[in-house]
């Protein structure tokens, strides 16, 4: 009977590393996807920041901004968003990709010469290359 019972246990044991292991190892270096659509100066900083610091942890990153978001990247609108396109700016110095919708910004009046540098204008390609590669993990705000 014992042997039965340490039999059990060492099945048990093993099932168990069987199962967690792979939820343990899984995602260390996944990309991040972030479709940012506000404008709202606290849940944009939300998002950049909780995109920066995931990208910190090795996550390649992309966002794009569509929407309202927009404005975010316009450098006409520093004085609104500073800390949101200094944080962009981190994001892309540290080799993040940020996309921006170009029907959203024909609509909110946002012109490709007022980008801040280093934000490209989308298309369907680049944000199907990014929000479809190989285990990629989605968020929006």
């Amino acid at each position: 009977m014992r042997s039965f019972r340490m039999a059990a246990l060492a099945v048990v044991a093993l099932l168990t590393l069987a199962v967690l292991t792979p939820v343990a190892m899984a995602g260390n270096d996944d990309p991040l996807f972030v479709n940012l659509t506000t404008d709202d100066a606290h849940r944009a900083k939300m998002a950049l920041v909780f995109s920066g610091k995931q990208q910190a942890r090795k996550h390649p990153l992309t966002i794009f901004l569509n929407d309202k978001a927009v404005v975010l990247a316009a450098k006409s609108k520093a004085g609104a968003y500073a800390e949101h396109q200094a944080a962009i700016a981190d994001i892309l110095k540290a080799g993040g990709t940020v996309l921006i919708c170009p029907m959203c910004m024909k609509h909110y009046g946002v012109e490709d010469s007022d980008l801040v540098e280093g934000v490209v204008v989308s298309d369907p390609d680049k944000v199907s290359a990014a929000l479809f590669a190989d285990d990629v993990k989605t968020l929006t705000w």
